[in-house]
């Protein structure tokens, strides 16, 4: 009788990434591998800063839900992360977090088993271009409906839509709005970078 090879299991439990986060500091798991996070710039501060603020301002309007910094996980059960990942920002639409919370009883003790509507990423001098690239590829593989990527050095945002095949690039001339995800949001791209 052959046997059926055995498949490794892929993660970690939900309570070791979160003492190894807490013990360790912020990382993201990416087919089994932690990947450190590094610290950020001060102008990577400003600018996440200037977007966090803008878009509090429109969470009881346009009906979404805005977090910074913390970890969304992938799992295939409440107790096992498969991968995680750690944007600059990223916004729920209220119906969708009000629903997970109410599926989710003890929701406040674990990251985020939710992926975003939105999700934005701002290029800090420490990141390479191709992980950057990769990031965008693995939120458009988990469902994220809409990736803004701001870079700073060019004075540019690169806009993913979940289900296109391209990418919108705007530059200072342009304005940045948040489509179906946070409806009436609007920003000139140059007040991005002016901060």
């Amino acid at each position: 009788m052959v046997m059926p090879p055995v498949r490794e299991q892929v993660g970690m439990a939900m309570d070791d990434f979160i003492r190894l986060y807490d013990q360790e500091g912020p990382f993201e798991l990416i087919e089994g591998e932690r990947r450190r996070l590094m610290p950020n710039v001060a102008g990577h501060g400003a600018i996440l800063k200037l977007l966090y603020d803008l878009l509090i301002a429109y969470e009881k309007t346009a009906g979404i839900v805005v977090q910074r910094e913390l970890p969304y996980v992938l799992s295939y059960s409440p107790n096992w992360v498969t991968g995680s990942r750690v944007p600059d920002l990223m916004i729920y639409r209220a119906e969708r977090m009000n629903a997970y919370m109410q599926e989710v009883p003890d929701w406040r003790d674990k990251p985020y088993l939710l992926i975003p509507d939105l999700c934005v990423e701002i290029i800090s001098p420490t990141d390479h271009y191709g992980d950057v690239d990769d990031k965008v590829t693995r939120y458009l593989a988990d469902g994220v409906r809409l990736i803004w990527v701001v870079n700073p050095r060019t004075r540019t945002i690169h806009v993913y839509t979940l289900g296109s095949d391209h990418f919108l690039r705007l530059t200072v001339t342009d304005t940045l709005d948040g489509g179906d995800v946070v409806a009436g949001f609007e920003i000139a791209v140059r007040d991005v970078f002016e901060t």
